[in-house]
């Protein structure tokens, strides 16, 4: 597979000509596995891979889309702000609408081809709307000096006393 300059490859490999499904008629299906390296799905969001299998059925009203695949994307630690790469699953099933209604989310024009980049864009931000977390110990920054309190540590937060809290710490002297 060709990979781009920037080191990832085309999102082309996320259209599908499913041409042969929609002359077939409805009943009609067609199984196949994503094993994709490095992809940017959309500007805003690049995929270390995406693998897994994927089922396509004709029906009346366009091609379903079903499958569950994996998807390995990379963000940071909402506490420390360290890379995290991270493994999610995404089920997919949708409808992608044929031919085109003004009104369907996803739809099939009659050149035959399915996108799968607006969808698994859509689902993969769903998965990971909560943030990343690199481990359940993560001690995160410091709120004085920014220093990570994984990497190391600082003297700052003994010093400094939120003026709320000072009344807290006449109780525990």
């Amino acid at each position: 597979m060709n990979q781009s300059h920037s080191g990832y490859v085309s999102n082309r490999v996320l259209k599908i000509n499913v041409g042969f499904l929609l002359s077939s008629g409805p009943g009609h299906n067609h199984d196949s596995t994503f094993d994709v390296p490095t992809v940017r799905i959309a500007d805003d969001l690049t995929a270390n891979y995406v693998r897994g299998p994927i089922r396509l059925s004709r029906t009346a009203e366009g091609i379903l889309v079903q499958g569950q695949l994996q998807v390995g994307i990379s963000g940071e630690c909402y506490r420390c702000l360290d890379i995290v790469t991270r493994n999610v699953t995404v089920n997919v099933e949708e409808l992608f609408a044929y031919p085109s209604p003004t009104a369907a989310e996803f739809s099939l024009h009659d050149d035959g081809i399915l996108d799968l980049a607006p969808l698994l864009r859509a689902e993969v931000l769903i998965v990971s709307s909560r943030g990343f977390l690199c481990r359940p110990e993560c001690k995160g920054l410091c709120p004085e000096c920014g220093a990570n309190w994984n990497h190391t540590t600082c003297t700052c937060a003994e010093e400094a006393v939120d003026p709320r809290l000072a009344g807290f710490k006449k109780f525990l002297e």
